[in-house]
């Protein structure tokens, strides 16, 4: 009898041995949590954990704030 589909879990791209820090000059790791209209993306798709999501957040919007990131793309 086969298995239903099975999916492996993500982790989170900021956890474990050699994984890049969170920093608001980053512009370039920041963009990769970003839509090509701007917006954040959920961690759901993108498999943060909780805790690096909220400092993701908080860093994007501070990059936002001293104009390294754009707040919307047209």
């Amino acid at each position: 009898m086969a298995r239903p589909f099975f999916r492996r879990r993500k982790t989170c791209p900021f956890s474990g041995e050699g994984a890049p820090t969170i920093d608001y000059k980053d512009v370039r790791l920041l963009q990769g949590f970003m839509s090509e209209r701007g917006k954040i993306v959920p961690s759901r798709i993108t498999a943060v954990s909780a805790k690096k999501q909220r400092e993701l957040a908080k860093a994007i919007k501070r990059s936002r704030q001293i104009g390294l990131l754009p707040f919307i793309v047209k």
